[in-house]
This record gives structure tokens, sequence and C-alpha cells, in this order.
């Protein structure tokens, strides 16, 4: 959008005010920006003004005005407790081994949905889910049924190093579907999440479980247990806190 910005200046004594500088706050009268990742990166750096009470913004990922209370942003108008927020939208490459979303969680929201649309795997296997740089203390039970049979399927992490069946992926397509809370606390993460196998020999699922590490995560990755993936688009929803 042409009003977008990425920063919100703040002028010193003597110095000299360009036309596009003006132009930007005639143009807006509150700042624009895409998503809340740039909202965040424009405030407090060097150059740019503090955060404050009773700052505005406009975010255009979402169309929505929000104000600053001194602790956190909300969003004018009604309460939008619950409503889901576009974070991110990561595109996955070509034959990749797996991909890492950064800057997917911060302090505005306690809880995310994560799903991917589109792409491929070259291998019919599990799509597993690992925050930051954590490799230890993921548990979680997995239940499975089979399409054909109506088999169950269990299975289950024990201190494992990922939660290993977070997804499905599949020559026909990838699936992942799953809601995290308090990654981004300094407290145990919370997973829970279904998924489809395209594979009609296989069936669908539902994951849930924890992360035993109390420690804040900013990342997250998804890595296929075998082959790589190919295309697809990450996206990391917020729910909102009020």
């Amino acid at each position: 959008m042409p009003n977008e910005q990425t920063t919100v200046p703040l002028f010193v004594a003597a110095e000299v005010l360009t036309a596009a500088d003006m132009n930007l706050s005639a143009g807006t009268g509150v700042p624009v920006f895409a998503t809340t990742v740039t909202r965040d990166a424009g405030f407090g750096g060097a150059g740019e003004k503090a955060l404050a009470e009773g700052q505005l913004c406009y975010l255009s990922s979402t169309n929505v005005v929000q104000y600053y209370d001194g602790a956190a942003w909300a969003t004018v108008g009604p309460s939008t407790a619950g409503a889901l927020t576009l974070v991110s939208a990561t595109t996955i490459g070509t034959s990749v081994g797996s991909v890492t979303v950064t800057n997917a969680f911060s302090a505005t929201y306690d809880a995310y949905k994560i799903v991917i649309s589109g792409g491929v795997g070259s291998a019919d296997d599990r799509l597993e889910f690992k925050l930051g740089a954590s490799v230890t203390g993921y548990y979680a039970s997995t239940q499975t049924v089979t399409y054909s049979a109506t088999t169950t399927a269990n299975d289950s992490n024990n201190n494992a190093a990922a939660w290993t069946r977070a997804g499905r992926t599949n020559s026909s397509g990838l699936s992942l579907n799953v809601d995290v809370t308090n990654p981004f606390l300094t407290t145990r993460t919370l997973i829970f999440g279904q998924y489809i196998s395209l594979n009609t020999a296989q069936g669908a699922g539902s994951t849930s479980g924890f992360h035993n590490v109390a420690t804040s995560y900013t990342d997250f990755t998804l890595t296929p247990s075998a082959g790589t993936l190919t295309g697809g688009t990450i996206r990391v929803y917020g729910y909102q806190n009020s």
C-alpha cells in the first residue's frame, strides 16, 4: 500500500526535514504498517520515536486501527477477543529439508494458529514441529484412524527432540493445522493439532501435548521426517487477547 511505512522517525534540533519526511506524516495522519511485525520494528530504534501510551497505528493486513495503552497494543472498536490476525506468511522453497519461520511469536498474542496451504512432499511421512533451537522436552499423544478399516493407531512423544506428528507430507499435498499456546511466555508451551493424510491407505489424526521447557520462543521449524518439501505457504495467525 502507498501509505505503508517501516519506521516512525524522531527528528532532532537543526535537522533538515525533506519533502518526503513531511509528506509521510501529512499523508497518513497515523503511521501505517503492513503487519504487527513491521509495527513493532517501527518504534524505539535508532532515529525512531520511543513507543509510548496513546500511540496510534493502522495495520493494512487486517484493516484495523490500534492504540498502545502503555503495556500492549489494542484494537480500536468492538472486542475482538478470539479473533485471528495474520502475523506472517512464509513461502516454502523447492526441495528443502526444513523451513524455519522467524518472528512468529511475540508479546502481542498468547496463542497462535499455524496452517499450511498448498505444497507437496517428496515422501509420504510425518511433519515435525520444533520450537526455536530446543531439541528436548517434547511430549505428545497422537491418535490416528485409518480411512479403510477405521483402525485406531496410537503414538507418543516422551521427551523427544520435536513434536513428531504435527502434520503430514505427501506427493499430493501438505497438511498442518495446529494451535500453539504460550510460545512467547516463559512457561510451558502447549500444542493441539489435526492433520490429514492424503494417502488413502492411511488416515486422519490429532496430536496434543506440551513442551516441558519454560522458555520464550519467537521462531519455529517444520521438518519432514523423510524427504523434502516444495511449495506452499505457512501462515501464522495470532488469537487476539482482547
